[in-house]
């Protein structure tokens, strides 16, 4: 596989947030098929209710991600306090379906993960089984396998530093 030198993610502007809130409804159709989410009568999933807070609020970053200068995906990075410590979060995770298995998501997650220097925790729904296998192989290898997982009220984490 060709290895991506250039950023595949940008920094997500003011002017980008519609562009984000649109592509959610992508990703809550593929989310849907691992939760209980459904459209409403208008044919359109509710809002994430966090997005405005992404340009609100210091510890949260968004992102776009980017193929050939065009738009396929988004990344929205959190950074947790709790417990007296803290580490970076994905909040949310989304590459275009004609983006997946061409490399482009391992690329955008390890330059997020060098964006923010730190402690991770990754988290996955336990019925998410393409995500869980998704983000074990990129953190095993933005990592050399140095990462810990554990299963936390129905979530599978991986935890490592970047």
């Amino acid at each position: 596989m060709k290895t991506m030198q250039n950023p595949v993610i940008k920094k997500a502007e003011l002017k980008d947030k519609e562009t984000i809130k649109n592509l959610m409804q992508f990703y809550f159709y593929d989310f849907s098929e691992f939760v209980e989410a459904y459209v409403g009568n208008d044919g359109l999933f509710d809002e994430y209710k966090y997005l405005n807070n992404y340009w609100e609020e210091r510890e949260r970053f968004p992102y776009l991600i980017e193929k050939d200068g065009k738009i396929a995906g988004f990344i929205l990075v959190r950074e947790v306090q709790e417990d007296g410590k803290r580490h970076w979060s994905i909040a949310e995770f989304f590459i275009m379906k004609k983006f997946r298995l061409s490399g482009l998501g391992k690329h955008a997650a390890h330059q997020v993960f060098e964006k923010h220097k730190g402690n991770w925790e990754v988290f996955q729904i336990e019925s998410n089984k393409p995500a869980q296998a998704f983000w074990r192989k990129v953190i095993s290898e933005y990592t050399h396998g140095e990462f810990v997982e554990r299963t936390e009220e129905g979530s599978l984490i991986q935890e490592f530093c970047s």
